[in-house]
């Protein structure tokens, strides 16, 4: 991954809560549900990390499975399940996913145990699971 990413958010006020988010080089939509005032017209935050973590799953497992042409494997899975989300005294979110992957063909139990150890490998995972550290500015222009 380039260390330069970007990516940018920009909500119009005139169309209430949906955000519109781009990196230069694709678009697409954020809001909040319903409940918090909007039209609930695209995923939220929170689906769109989990979101990240589905793809890059099925995405580091088909690369895997690129350079094992003898495993047989129809159609790759991954279900994020949000289990929970709660606020520690110290202030900081624990924030606790399942991820269940499914992987359609035919593959010996060892080959299965290697694709759960290259699943934990996908870089989101290894992200979510590490230390992300956030500088904030505030740009007035």
């Amino acid at each position: 991954m380039s260390s330069s990413a970007t990516i940018e958010a920009t909500l119009n006020r005139v169309n209430g809560l949906t955000t519109m988010l781009t990196n230069g080089r694709h678009r697409w939509v954020a809001d909040v549900p319903k409940t918090l005032g909007s039209d609930d017209t695209a995923p939220d935050p929170h689906d769109l990390l989990d979101s990240a973590l589905a793809a890059c799953t099925v995405l580091t497992l088909e690369l895997y499975l690129k350079r094992k042409p003898d495993w047989q494997v129809d159609r790759i899975r991954c279900r994020v399940v949000r289990i929970s989300e709660t606020r520690g005294e110290d202030g900081k979110v624990d924030y606790q996913l399942k991820r269940i992957v499914k992987v359609e063909g035919a593959l010996s139990p060892e080959q299965e145990g290697r694709l759960i150890e290259i699943a934990n490998k996908c870089p989101i995972h290894r992200l979510l699971e590490g230390r992300t550290h956030i500088e904030t500015a505030l740009d007035l222009d």
